[in-house]
């Protein structure tokens, strides 16, 4: 199985998904990680669902291993000292000031391992006005101008799942492969740094282009409305999507699907430009027509005529395509701690070998007594 990064030995003190997420990319590529928790719970995110094994937790802990320690006591941070003389990256993501107190700031564990690379993620940065601020994911992406993208004027609510969350630790890792790969020149380590804000500001850097070049402020239906895409419901409560993009064959092949042979001489279709500027009346007049049959029936047509379609999926209809099993996108661990894990595998293939091996989150402490048998040490306290 491929495993680029198998020599790659990362430990990760992140908590909720920032920090972690930026782990667990790193694990699926096949680095050794090593998640180092508190004893007494651990992760916070291990119990947003009771228990200590949370939905929220597994999402982004796959592929690690557990092991407890108290950093403010000294023998636990001699313990991981020990662990960070002989890794290669360090990753937490603690508000700033909070490494300090827990005896993991960068400049102390460079000197212990000069090759380090260390990765720190904030909600605002390490420095200026807004650095002690608490950043989570709705804050970052309201902040960075993103979540005004994705509201509704007329319903205004947070919709969709923790996007800066999980964009930052993508940002995070990119940062840290970049720094490995440095390494092999210079033999040198890196202080590799990302804020929530900085990456959903990049993260939404189309928002910022339109502005900074064409003065123009974008909304919730800008790219909708260039782009032509839309959502209708079908005669069985199920949703379509169609992105229409700009070739004309698209549109003309529409128009054979829908019965409608005639409506591109009507005055909201008749060019790209008057469908942008009469979006709700090119989606009020296809509206009724799509509630007309079910959605299986109009994907059939559809991709007979080659019109750019999905059917508006849930999880469950995802992994249960013909496309979806083909691609093995669902991979499991049949020895998980609770049962058989299952999960969404890496989307990477390296010279068309797909990532399929997974190893279930670990439980908290998990690997205490592997990893201190493996270094002579005493167990440590789960």
């Amino acid at each position: 199985m491929a495993k680029p990064l198998a020599n790659v030995t990362v430990v990760e003190m992140g908590t909720f998904i920032t920090g972690p997420a930026a782990g667990m990319l790193l694990a699926d590529l096949g680095a050794d990680v090593v998640k180092v928790e508190r004893p007494d719970g651990g992760d916070p995110f291990r119990a947003f669902n009771g228990g200590f094994y949370s939905p929220h937790f597994q999402t982004y802990n796959r592929n690690k291993r557990s092991i407890t320690l108290d950093t403010r006591r000294a023998d636990d941070l001699a313990t991981f000292d020990r662990m960070i003389a002989d890794a290669d990256v360090f990753i937490q993501n603690f508000r700033p000031g909070v490494s300090d107190k827990l005896h993991i700031d960068p400049e102390r564990l460079r000197a212990i391992n000069p090759r380090l690379i260390c990765l720190s993620i904030s909600g605002f940065g390490a420095s200026g006005p807004d650095r002690d601020r608490p950043a989570f994911d709705t804050v970052a992406q309201a902040a960075s101008g993103f979540l005004r993208l994705l509201v509704n004027p007329e319903n205004p609510r947070v919709v969709g799942p923790a996007l800066a969350d999980a964009i930052t630790g993508f940002y995070g890792a990119y940062g840290v492969l970049a720094a490995l790969h440095e390494r092999e020149t210079t033999g040198k380590g890196r202080l590799v740094e990302v804020s929530m804000l900085e990456a959903m500001a990049h993260f939404n850097l189309d928002d910022f282009t339109h502005y900074l070049s064409e003065g123009e402020v974008m909304g919730p239906y800008s790219r909708p409305n260039v782009s032509q895409s839309y959502v209708f419901q079908c005669r069985d409560a199920t949703w379509i999507a169609l992105h229409m993009s700009s070739p004309p064959k698209f549109w003309e092949n529409l128009a054979i699907a829908v019965g409608e042979p005639e409506m591109l001489a009507r005055p909201e279709f008749a060019s790209r430009s008057a469908r942008i500027a009469n979006y709700d009346k090119v989606a009020a007049f296809l509206g009724p027509i799509f509630a007309r049959r079910d959605r299986d029936a109009w994907c059939t047509v559809l991709e007979a005529l080659e019109v750019p379609h999905s059917p508006v999926y849930t999880a469950p209809e995802v992994i249960e395509t013909a496309q979806a099993k083909h691609l093995q996108l669902c991979v499991e661990d049949p020895n998980g701690p609770h049962g058989t894990f299952r999960t969404i595998r890496s989307p990477l293939s390296f010279d068309g070998e797909r990532m399929l091996d997974v190893t279930a989150p670990p439980t908290l402490g998990q690997h205490n007594a592997d990893f201190a048998a493996a270094r002579g040490l005493a167990a440590t306290a789960e």
